[in-house]
């Protein structure tokens, strides 16, 4: 089988290769990325020789080029990570999420139709859902009503892929996931960012009063199920993936507070919580219903919130290296720009 990954270099796609190129090594992946400021291929120096891996450096915004090199590679199977995922940058720069998640969906779709594939799997966001109240699930059938021009963006690139499904044939799935965490992820989404600033005690912001909710996802989670969608997914069906882990933004963060204390033996660091205005549209709460998953394809999470973030911490704590890697320029201009003034 032949895979092709695009968005491989990114946080869920490198942990997404890291783990299936080793265990599948009579398949081949072929990992795409544009290399953007979050993308690392640091991250994927532990698949980096072997024979059944090979990377290729491509903007899915040039028509031309993903057309040929998917014409060349003819993979069985496209799965797509490849996005620009971060809602405050969204709020800031709305075109590049426009060209990234829209364009470059429409010309991996029309690359896709003109080769012929087994499948096409499309990584969405339960983001595109909106926001709910204190109570009720996500399911796949609840109406899109996105709220950032990050989840309007994903939410219509959902669309272009199920048109093509429906008008053009295309062998489809989509999976619509929960916020993710775990080894590998910029420091630019919550977790990260506060096990970082911890690190070097510097002030953990936390938006408005940091009672926003989310479902907590694992990435192995995500990716394990995303591999069952991709095994033996219905064509043309949604899943949606959730972790089982509601939790309050800021009892995330005391949370990782209490852990790093313990990991570095430093005490508890939440002294080190402060709160910034709150960001525009800000979600009020995310919970996923994965039952379709489970009934259909067996899939559950295998991790709790309690075991998973102690794995990413300390997956953190060990990897030094690859943090001082992310940390250097366009990170620390992304922190000016998104925090400066939010006093």
């Amino acid at each position: 089988m032949k895979y092709l990954v695009t968005g491989g270099a990114g946080f869920i796609g490198s942990n997404f290769l890291v783990k299936y190129v080793s265990e599948r090594p009579n398949d081949h992946f072929f990992c795409i990325d544009k290399l953007s400021y979050a993308s690392n291929l640091e991250s994927l120096s532990p698949v980096a020789d072997l024979p059944n891996y090979q990377f290729a450096r491509l903007n899915l915004v040039d028509f031309d080029a993903t057309t040929q090199l998917v014409k060349e590679y003819a993979p069985d199977v496209i799965i797509h990570f490849a996005a620009e995922s971060h809602v405050d940058r969204s709020i800031s720069g709305p075109a590049e999420f426009i060209q990234s998640n829209i364009v470059g969906t429409f010309n991996l779709l029309e690359a896709a139709k003109q080769t012929g594939i087994s499948k096409f799997h499309h990584v969405s966001t339960d983001e595109v859902y909106g926001s709910l109240g204190e109570e009720g699930l996500f399911v796949e059938t609840t109406p899109y009503d996105p709220s950032s021009p990050y989840s309007a963006s994903k939410a219509a690139s959902d669309h272009l892929v199920r048109a093509y499904n429906r008008t053009y044939k295309l062998p489809v799935t989509i999976t619509n996931c929960s916020n993710n965490y775990g080894p590998r992820q910029f420091p630019e989404k919550l977790i990260p960012l506060m096990i970082l600033n911890c690190l070097e005690g510097k002030p953990l912001p936390i938006y408005g009063q940091g009672l926003n909710t989310r479902d907590w996802l694992y990435v192995d989670d995500h990716n394990s199920a995303i591999m069952a969608v991709v095994d033996r997914g219905r064509e043309g069906e949604t899943y949606n993936i959730g972790g089982n882990a509601e939790q309050k933004n800021i009892d995330v963060v005391k949370t990782i507070c209490r852990l790093m204390g313990e990991e570095t033996g430093k005490g508890d660091l939440s002294h080190l919580m402060t709160y910034v205005a709150d960001r525009p549209g800000h979600d009020w709460r995310y919970a996923i219903d994965a039952s379709k998953l489970r009934d259909e394809l067996g899939w559950e999470p295998t991790e709790t919130f309690d075991t998973g973030i102690r794995k990413t911490i300390r997956w953190y704590l060990e990897n030094d290296a690859w943090v001082a890697d992310v940390k250097s320029g366009d990170y620390q201009k992304w922190l000016d720009t998104n925090y400066a003034g939010r006093n």
